[in-house]
């Protein structure tokens, strides 16, 4: 079959012919259908130094995608051939303390589809049982095929209770648009995004946004004032990674304010605890996305009326992945799709 692959350490990647993955008893094997391009792939194609320390090669990379179900391992009873599935990204190992008592998002030794195992950028991906998502109805392919980064979204944006809450949102990359929109479907007042990225801004705009906030030419005390709040943010998103944006997030909350942190910040970063500790605030670091109820808030929100289609930009067929991830890298889109349906 045709796969994306990581064949060795350095710049980009090779499409190329692997085998065709076999499963086992517990295992499904799916036809890819179509697939998102994550940040994390990105750092891959790049090599950045976390891929480096990372990302054994080769392998295939990709863990965003939608599929159909064409083999069953002979010890599933759930799935059936034909079923439209995702999959849960993080591998686990089910015999640890948090596994064994539920919290399986919480795993000691969390493996990742396509960063140390093989991955969906490819025309079959074989998965556990366990791991699949099968998708309800009338679900579009496009946005199925996301549901890993809408899941990061979803876990984010609900860590905290939301109605009637103002919402700090800082980094308007695909997840910080979708969290907009689920701030606001989850009953947000006033959600605020700030980015230094113009495009990235009007899409967070299209997809809810209250307010979007280019923070080289405005400063978010003046957007508070704007918006008529005298109390600062109630609950703080950050979605950035970015040192500058995390302490203009706390500088910004209301005394008692909840901060759910999804961006990774670069090494060193200093963070003022003065006004963490003064102003009782709560950090509450987001990984992934709960296995799987997450899964069935996404499902029910979209069910329920939320769109998030907006945050899709860019279509290519999996030939063409280099356009991809050529837009990734310019910081000119939203999801950015690859269709393996050919």
């Amino acid at each position: 079959m045709k796969a994306l692959v990581k064949s060795a350490p350095g710049r980009g990647l090779t499409l190329t012919d692997v085998p065709l993955p076999t499963i086992g008893d517990l295992d499904v094997l799916i036809k890819v259908d179509r697939t998102g391009i994550c940040g994390t792939d990105l750092h891959i194609y790049n090599w950045d130094a976390w891929a480096e320390k990372t990302i054994p090669t080769p392998l295939v990379i990709g863990h965003e995608f939608v599929g159909s179900i064409a083999e069953i391992g002979s010890a599933v009873e759930f799935l059936k051939l034909g079923d439209i599935v995702s999959g849960e990204g993080h591998l686990i190992c089910g015999v640890c303390r948090n596994c064994l008592a539920g919290r399986r998002h919480l795993c000691k030794d969390t493996a990742g589809v396509g960063v140390t195992s093989p991955g969906a950028f490819a025309e079959f991906v074989a998965l556990p049982a366990t791991n699949v998502w099968k998708h309800a109805e009338g679900i579009s392919l496009d946005v199925a095929s996301i549901f890993d980064p809408f899941g990061n979204a979803t876990h984010t944006a609900l860590a905290f209770p939301l109605l009637g809450e103002d919402v700090l949102i800082t980094g308007a990359g695909p997840i910080g648009c979708m969290a907009a929109a689920i701030s606001k479907h989850a009953g947000a007042r006033h959600v605020v995004v700030t980015d230094l990225n113009p495009q990235r801004l009007e899409l967070a705009k299209t997809l809810g946004a209250t307010r979007v906030v280019d923070v080289s030419d405005e400063k978010i005390p003046d957007i508070q004032r704007e918006l008529g709040m005298t109390e600062g943010f109630d609950v703080g998103l950050e979605m950035s990674g970015n040192k500058h944006a995390f302490n203009d997030l706390i500088a910004n909350m209301a005394h008692g304010g909840k901060i759910a942190l999804l961006g990774i910040p670069e090494p060193g970063v200093a963070i003022d605890w003065n006004a963490v500790v003064f102003n009782s605030l709560t950090i509450q670091g987001i990984y992934g996305r709960k296995m799987y109820e997450t899964w069935y808030q996404m499902t029910s929100m979209l069910q329920s009326g939320l769109d998030i289609s907006a945050v899709i930009t860019h279509h290519f067929d999996f030939p063409d992945f280099e356009k991809g991830f050529a837009a990734m890298n310019e910081g000119s889109c939203g999801k950015v799709i690859l269709n393996w349906n050919l």
